[in-house]
């Protein structure tokens, strides 16, 4: 069966004439779903807070080393790329919700090894159930939000999966101040157990109802999200059921949003963002802060608030607009933080100990202090830059542009190259700052900039204020 004959070529869920649903439950739905990304912002942000406080455990505690340090960061995003596979897979056999209601299971699982944890490998293999869920999270989430979403405020609300994974990261950061590890991975058991709880009064998608004949449940869907059923159109669904094939990708309405899903994923990760929100502190401490803890607060906040920006006008300045200036922000951004290490790199007085908090002096600012501040305010740029259109468009396009009877397959590869990507850059990290050297390794990251810039220019499609019918229909050309 092609694309062409398949139940996306059939209105689905559509208002006629064009009038918008007043329901307000769908927010509540979303807010539940989107609990599955807080706990996954939470998992990434552990780390950096986390680290710290387990090299200078004291026996019989586990301790890290460098080796490890840098495996306990890094193996969440292994976790997450084989969770986006299974995520593939249980997003179609088991429906939106029951995936999202097993992806708790591992997030409670995976802190509470972290908290008992003895040894290193308890450690990694806490780490590792956290990422699998992380993975399922990432990919169901925004599919979910975006099949209960109508048009008018599907931008609003997917915009809110990246929105509540950087309130993950930063509230990882806030409590890391606080709570040493063992109490902090307690603190990770609570999204995910609020999630289960929320989201078992939280209905289907009704359009994954409708693919398995289940119209009435799919008009309850619809009566308890959107807060009427009537006038909407009944979909044509094919008796027999799709399976996805190699041979499809020889049709545009596939093999296009397939290239463009995987490589906004792709520039994602290589903008160098995980590696830079692992590995926070140790920038900071890098370019010689006094109090790197701080300034990754600070770095957690911005995101939120530019995350949050990007969310409320998505959908009336559309994806590609804010795609494409994110980009250009990054691009600036990253070249100024290279320049500032070559700037730094030739004598260790070059930079200075800056107190984020001390008050500004009417005296004379030196030359070190400048470039200082040029390395707080180049990461400010990035992180606002990043959380306007880079952090939460990738995850949004990706749960719009794919057809129904593809979706499970397309998005897992998505979510795997996203995760793997993030893996092989925060792995690496260590390692290319000392081959590249610092200013080296922020400068490739510009030219990756440069590249998504260029690529959401002449590839990626607007989708603000489209159906999801009307986005396939357009890749299919029709």
């Amino acid at each position: 069966m092609t694309p062409e004959n398949s139940e996306e070529s059939h209105p689905l869920l559509r208002p006629p004439g064009g009038s918008s649903p007043c329901g307000r439950l769908v927010f509540l739905a979303a807010f539940a779903a989107a609990l599955g990304p807080l706990s996954f912002g939470f998992a990434l942000g552990y780390s950096s807070p986390a680290i710290p406080s387990l090299r200078r455990a004291a026996p019989p505690a586990p301790r890290l080393d460098d080796s490890t340090a840098s495996w306990f960061g890094a193996i969440v995003t292994l976790g997450a790329a084989a969770g986006g596979v299974l995520g593939g897979w249980l997003v179609d056999c088991a429906g939106r919700k029951l995936s999202l209601l097993l992806c708790t299971v591992p997030f409670v699982a995976g802190f509470a090894v972290i908290t008992a944890a003895q040894d290193v490998w308890m450690l990694l293999g806490g780490r590792l159930l956290t990422g699998l869920a992380c993975g399922v999270a990432s990919l169901v989430a925004p599919i979910y939000i975006s099949e209960i979403s109508y048009p008018a405020v599907r931008g609003l609300l997917g915009s809110c999966v990246q929105l509540m994974v950087v309130i993950g990261i930063l509230l990882a950061y806030l409590a890391g101040r606080v709570l040493e590890w063992r109490w902090l991975a307690v603190l990770g058991c609570v999204p995910p157990s609020f999630m289960l709880l929320l989201m078992c009064c939280m209905p289907e998608t009704p359009r994954f109802l409708l693919t398995q004949h289940k119209r009435q449940e799919a008009m309850a869907a619809l009566q308890f999200l959107w807060g009427s059923e009537q006038g909407w159109e009944e979909p044509c669904v094919e008796s027999e059921h799709q399976v996805f094939q190699l041979a499809l990708l020889r049709h545009p309405g596939i093999y296009k949003p397939f290239l463009i899903g995987i490589s906004l994923m792709a520039f994602q990760q290589l903008s160098g963002i995980n590696a830079i929100m692992f590995y926070a502190e140790t920038i900071f401490e890098e370019a010689k802060f006094k109090d790197s803890s701080l300034a990754s607060v600070i770095m957690g906040t911005i995101q939120v608030l530019f995350t949050a920006v990007a969310a409320l006008i998505m959908d009336k300045a559309g994806r590609r607009l804010l795609l494409a200036l994110s980009g250009v922000v990054m691009v600036f951004s990253t070249s100024a933080f290279g320049t500032y290490f070559k700037l730094t790199q030739d004598g260790s007085n070059n930079s200075s100990h800056v107190d984020l908090l001390a008050p500004v002096s009417t005296e004379p600012v030196d030359t070190s202090v400048g470039l200082a501040w040029l390395a707080v305010g180049s990461m400010c740029l990035f992180i606002a830059g990043f959380a306007v259109g880079w952090g939460p468009i990738p995850w949004l396009l990706m749960s719009e542009i794919f057809p129904l009877h593809v979706k499970g397959v397309a998005t897992g590869v998505c979510v795997l190259t996203n995760w793997l990507m993030a893996f092989l850059v925060t792995k690496e990290f260590n390692n290319l700052m000392e081959v590249l050297r610092p200013y080296g390794v922020f400068w490739l990251a510009s030219a990756f900039c440069i590249f998504s810039v260029l690529f959401t220019l002449f590839w990626v499609p607007e989708t603000k204020g489209k159906t999801l019918e009307q986005i396939t229909a357009h890749f299919e050309g029709r």
